[in-house]
């Protein structure tokens, strides 16, 4: 018996033994520069084994389970680097590992450019394009659809960027009027805006509860940042030709102060669209101060200053006379080109953050962030003069051969000659135009400007209660003041202009402010319309992860209150009563729930499963039925309720030393949400027309798909790559869709708009990617990418599929309605697919002790396609005679209006680092 418990004594100290010589250790070093890598997180696939590199870039794992294993390697900014071991009571040195530098880096640069610089729609949205929400993303699909998608407009799971958050240490950036980022408030500034952490869908976030898409922190900690400096040049045809940027990082000094400081400067006459100049000044000021070792103060100011001509959408018409460069926003003024369209971004931000380390185990950070300033969107007004705009349909052929008593080919081909020769709007007929009347001008330049102030409050707690327990936490009040008036900003030659409606019947409804009726008004003088946006929402939100060796889980919540208001200051005519002063305060409670989890069969194969219900209250944009004139709200007209999102996804993940793979099936369905648009329309209760605000409430919508991305080392230089999105959204439900106009005798009565199973316009539904990346051991790589987009389709028009558009003026269907016609005049336009041949690659030289020079260079487009990347149906033509007889004619005067590809593009980019 006791020899029998010695052996087993002995035993257990030998496995023990053993177990303790399973030890894997290194050196980890940047590539580029040799440097040893502080703070680089290595660990074991599959286990709770961890460990952090030292100052001297050096680690150690201990206690690795018998077999083969996995080591993982990972810092920010830098490629993961993965290396089998094999495990038997043994030390395993794997030397020096060399991080290399996310290449990526660059062209995050260029998805920010489409983000910040393009619009899909417009004066009423940017373009919606969630490239830059994904910036912080190293996963092969969404690195993809970031990079190699966003020129297309692809939309993550066909969802808008509202449904994805944007953080600045902890403080939320979306806009509180369409709950999307406005991504050009920090523009230019990409050196600085490195450190972010991404949560993918509705996977944990430390910051945020977040949202369908997920949600993106941006640190500009000062002390985060590494010593050093940078310089760069880019030039390139997209939207500015040139590019200068530089930043400086101190790095923590003895006394315990860092700063980080950085500015650009990006310009262009002209980008790839005619007419596109490009104007931006960014500044950036992060400055800490370490008070100990528990607590840190620290102040970020931020100023990006922008200014840029917008481009247009176009008929085919046009497009046929034209290309696909052609921009009517703009003409010649005394030889010099000029935008009238210009979108000019000026709103700095100013943010403090406390950081608070109560002990080893928890953290709090409070903050507070003001933002402040003005955007504008400019615009040519005219009263008693003739629409300038270039394509407007009396300009062009189609109107002419559409003449009811037979083609009039003389005066189309006139107006093909004049249109192919110029086309472009004519600054000085129209300054030449205004010298009769000086006092009462007929045309003027005047800007739409929304002054925000924003004060932002929070509190964010994190807290390892257990080693595999972990709390997220926080609280946050924001507080909107949103000011939104016209203001003339060039009178083209003329003194003053008549602020009046001509549109209105009657002396009243003419007047836009009847406290200062038939006003004169001058440059910097408000006029038009003028009133207050208030918003505030105060909420939190909780969250619990668990993390062991086979299972990982999460459980959130979130709950918060919503209140909008309008305030009116002018007294509108056409509805005297209600336009002055506030408007009935609307109030939302909203909350979220959602819970994954994470199984790990082993360290190659995990399963990843989320899912979540959330409520949100209508955007500022969507509360409002006519802001612009009264205090009408849509719940004084519709239903307007919280927007309601069920979602869920499921992924298998493949992970080996050669083959890392991900496969996600999602599904999210859409409840109750509400869109407003604003046109002229004709055939209105059959024969009237009128400028109308078209409201659609309770509308559901459902996306569902499968996301694919592969990655293939196949040599220690070679990577294969591939990633796929097959997915479907369509309208689930047929919506209310409600009508009011300006003029108060318009009646309409509320109806149902037959929507179901129409496709949404969400950029391409289907899209393929197939590529590698080359890396030469002598620090230069290459890269390139043959992409495959299908199934975009036109956004349609909501009244169109309603009963206003078989009706006559007694309500009965037209006389001559043909149903088989009508359905295909309201078939949804599918878009043709394309193929998208894009290239990058770089190359890095050491120059001195810590000292290089880095290139860059990317052409998209490679093969010159030509793709249309977005457009929507013209409302004008609302029922079935006014849609038949226009569609009748070889080029219709209203037919859809598109966006186009950009054709073959380059971006370079040259970088010193000190």
């Amino acid at each position: 018996m006791k020899q029998i418990i010695l052996t087993m004594f002995v035993s257990v100290f030998l496995t023990i033994g053993l177990n303790a010589q399973n030890v894997v250790k290194g050196v980890v070093k940047d590539s580029s520069t040799e440097d040893l890598l502080q703070g680089v997180s290595v660990s074991v696939e599959g286990t709770n084994i961890s460990s952090v590199t030292t100052a001297d870039g050096v680690f150690v794992l201990q206690n690795l389970p018998e077999g083969r294993q996995i080591v993982v390697i990972k810092k920010e900014g830098f490629e993961i680097q993965n290396y089998p071991v094999n495990m038997s009571g043994n030390e395993v040195d794997l030397g020096t590992i060399f991080m290399y530098e996310e290449e990526f880096s660059e062209i995050q640069d260029l998805s920010t450019i489409t983000i910040t610089d393009d619009e899909l729609s417009g004066d009423t949205s940017a373009a919606d394009n969630i490239s830059g929400l994904l910036q912080a993303s190293r996963g092969t699909f969404l690195r993809t659809a970031a990079f190699e998608w966003s020129q297309s407009f692809f939309r993550v799971r066909g969802l808008d960027s509202e449904n994805g958050k944007v953080l600045i240490n902890g403080v939320e950036m979306n806009k509180l009027y369409n709950g999307r980022p406005q991504w050009s408030n920090w523009g230019g500034l990409n050196d600085v805006l490195r450190n972010q952490e991404f949560s993918n869908g509705l996977t944990p976030s430390n910051f945020t509860f977040g949202g369908v898409l997920g949600s993106t922190n941006i640190t500009t900690r000062a002390s985060e940042y590494s010593q050093g400096g940078r310089v760069s040049y880019a030039s390139s045809n997209r939207s500015y030709t040139h590019r200068i940027m530089a930043s400086y990082s101190s790095g923590l000094m003895q006394d315990g102060w860092a700063f980080t400081v950085a500015g650009s400067r990006r310009a262009g006459n002209e980008g790839y669209v005619d007419g596109t100049f490009y104007d931006a000044n960014s500044i950036f000021l992060s400055l800490e101060k370490k008070i100990n070792d528990s607590h840190s103060i620290n102040f970020t100011s931020i100023y990006a200053q922008n200014k840029r001509g917008k481009s247009s959408s176009n008929t085919e018409e046009v497009f046929d006379l034209k290309d696909r460069r052609y921009n009517s926003y703009w003409g010649y003024q005394s030889g010099k080109m000029r935008n009238s369209r210009i979108k000019r971004v000026e709103e700095p931000i100013l943010m403090l953050n406390h950081y608070w380390n109560i002990d080893d185990d928890t953290k709090l950070t409070t903050s507070v962030a003001y933002q402040f300033g003005e955007i504008g969107n400019s615009r040519l007004d005219y009263n008693g003069a003739n629409n300038p705009d270039p394509t407007y349909y009396r300009n062009l052929p189609s109107w002419f051969l559409s003449d009811p008593n037979g083609p009039d080919y003389t005066n189309a081909y006139k107006a093909l000659t004049n249109f192919q020769e110029n086309g472009q709007i004519n600054w000085d007929d129209l300054i030449i135009g205004n010298e009769g009347s000086p006092e009462n001008a007929r045309v003027i330049l005047y800007e739409d400007r929304n002054d925000d102030k924003q004060l932002t409050i929070n509190s964010i707690l994190s807290s390892e209660l257990t080693q595999n327990i972990t709390l997220n936490a926080s609280v946050e009040y924001r507080k909107l003041k949103s000011e939104n008036f016209a203001t003339p900003i060039d009178m083209l030659g003329a003194t003053g202009y008549l602020d009046v409606n001509t549109f209105g019947d009657t002396f009243e409804q003419q007047q836009n402010n009847l406290l200062t009726p038939n006003r004169t008004v001058r440059v910097g003088d408000k006029f038009k319309y003028n009133y207050i946006f208030n918003s505030e929402i105060y909420g939190g939100f909780a969250q619990l992860q668990f993390k062991y060796n086979k299972i990982d889980f999460y459980l959130a919540g979130q709950a918060n209150q919503t209140s909008h208001q309008r305030e009116g200051l002018f007294q509108n005519g056409y509805d005297p009563a209600n336009s002055l002063g506030k408007s009935e305060k609307l109030n939302f409670f909203n909350f979220g729930a959602k819970g994954g989890l994470t199984y790990k069969f082993s360290g190659r194969h995990l399963l990843d499963f989320n899912a979540g219900y959330i409520t949100k209250a209508p955007s500022l944009r969507n509360s409002f039925a006519n802001s612009r004139i009264k205090n009408l709200t849509v719940k004084d007209v519709a239903n307007l309720n919280s927007e309601k999102i069920l979602s869920g996804d499921l992924s298998y993940i493949f992970r080996s030393p050669i083959v890392t793979s991900k496969i996600t099936g999602y599904y999210t369905d859409v409840k109750d949400a509400t869109e407003i648009s604003f046109f002229f329309a004709e055939g209105i209760s059959g024969s009237s027309s009128y400028f109308i605000q078209e409201i659609l409430t309770g509308i559901d919508k459902r996306h569902f798909g499968v996301e694919i991305g592969v990655e293939a080392k196949v040599t220690p230089t070679l990577t294969l790559k591939g990633a796929a999105n097959i997915g479907q959204y369509t309208y689930s439900n047929n919506p209310n869709v409600t009508l009011r106009a300006d003029n108060p005798e318009f009646e309409f009565e509320s109806t149902t708009s037959f929507l179901k199973d129409y496709h949404v316009a969400s950029g391409p539904q289907k899209a393929y990617s197939l590529g590698f990346d080359y890396r030469d051991p002598d620090y230069w790589w290459f890269g390139a990418t043959v992409n495959y987009l299908d199934d975009s389709y036109v956004d349609i028009s909501p009244l169109k599929r309603s009963s206003n558009f078989l009706a006559d003026v007694d309500g009965q269907p037209f006389a001559d309605y043909d149903p088989v016609l009508a359905r295909q005049l309201l078939q949804q336009e599918q878009f043709d697919d394309y193929f998208i041949v894009n290239a990058v690659g770089g190359k890095s030289w050491k120059v001195g002790d810590n000292k290089y020079i880095g290139l860059f260079a990317s052409i998209n487009n490679i093969l010159n396609q030509e793709y249309k990347t977005g457009g929507y149906e013209q409302g004008r033509t609302a029922n079935y005679i006014e849609l038949r007889d226009d569609n009748a004619n070889e080029k219709p005067a209203f037919g859809n209006r598109y966006w186009y590809g950009r054709g073959t593009t380059y971006f370079i980019n040259l970088n010193y680092r000190f």
